[in-house]
C-alpha cells in the first residue's frame, strides 16, 4: 500500500548569502533523501521555508539545479517571525509517496536546528 507521508528537515546557516543557501539546501536535501531512501520520482511536492533573516536566494532553485528536482513542484516561503525563535534557519517539508509507516520516517535536523527536535 502506498501512503502520502511528510518528511521534515531543518538546518541553520552562518550567513545570508546565495552560497550558504545553496550549500545548506543541498546538504539537508541529500541527507533527507539518503536517510529515508527517497527516490525523486516519489516526491509529490516540496516546501521550503526560510526565517526572515534569510532572503539572498530561493532554496528551490538549488534543489532543481544541484539535486535534480526538475519535475518536483516546489514553493518557497518565509517562516513566521516569532519572538525568541531560531534564526538563520532553512526548513524543508517533502511530501512523498511511500509504503513506509509514519514511525519509519526519519526527520532530519542539522547544525543549530537540532534544538528544534531534541526528542528525535
Amino acid at each position: 500500500m502506498v501512503f502520502s507521508r511528510g518528511v521534515r528537515g531543518a538546518i541553520t546557516l552562518n550567513s545570508n548569502t546565495k552560497e550558504e543557501i545553496q550549500n545548506a539546501t543541498v546538504e539537508l536535501l541529500n541527507e533527507m533523501l539518503k536517510q529515508n531512501e527517497i527516490n525523486k520520482e516519489d516526491i509529490a511536492f516540496a516546501i521550503f521555508t526560510l526565517t526572515t533573516d534569510l532572503n539572498a536566494d530561493f532554496p528551490a532553485k538549488y534543489a532543481r539545479i544541484d539535486c535534480g528536482f526538475n519535475q518536483v513542484p516546489m514553493m518557497c516561503y518565509h517562516e513566521l517571525d516569532v519572538e525568541n525563535s531560531l534564526k538563520m534557519c532553512l526548513r524543508i517539508l517533502l511530501n512523498i509517496n511511500t509504503n513506509k509507516m509514519q514511525n519509519e520516517i526519519r526527520h532530519i535536523y542539522l547544525k543549530g536546528a537540532k534544538i528544534l527536535r531534541q526528542d528525535i
